[in-house]
């Protein structure tokens, strides 16, 4: 049996999003799932938010392409990176899961915007 786990994205000022973790990097889900709460400021690179962590994850199944909804571990930036829309990956990133509920929320959020990632009730 899997076990879903879903997470609750909190952005101070505009909204909540829910993302359901996969198994496309299950060591890189795990290592977010056990770090939550993670907490950081919004950055934007094209249709892309991500903001960096505490939380160190090596490459496992990196991926040079992402679409809309993917949540990723961005290695380099030891980033958690949100795409909302067409902009790629700047270098390979382990994707992790997928927004379920609120993706349109990340079109108008603003840079330095607190982040607070949880688990979802």
């Amino acid at each position: 049996m899997i076990l879903l786990r879903r997470i609750e994205i909190d952005i101070q000022g505009f909204g909540r999003a829910i993302a359901e973790l996969d198994g496309r990097n299950p060591q890189t889900s795990e290592a977010v799932w056990n770090a939550l709460p993670i907490e950081g400021r919004a950055m934007l690179w094209g249709e892309e938010v991500y903001f960096g962590t505490s939380l160190i994850c090596e490459d496992e199944n990196p991926s040079p392409s992402a679409t809309a909804g993917d949540i990723s571990y961005w290695v380099p930036g030891h980033a958690i990176c949100i795409f909302f829309g067409r902009t790629q990956p700047y270098s390979p990133v382990n994707h992790i899961g997928r927004i379920s509920e609120g993706l349109g929320i990340f079109t108008s959020v603003k840079e330095g915007a607190e982040i607070v990632l949880r688990r979802a009730e």
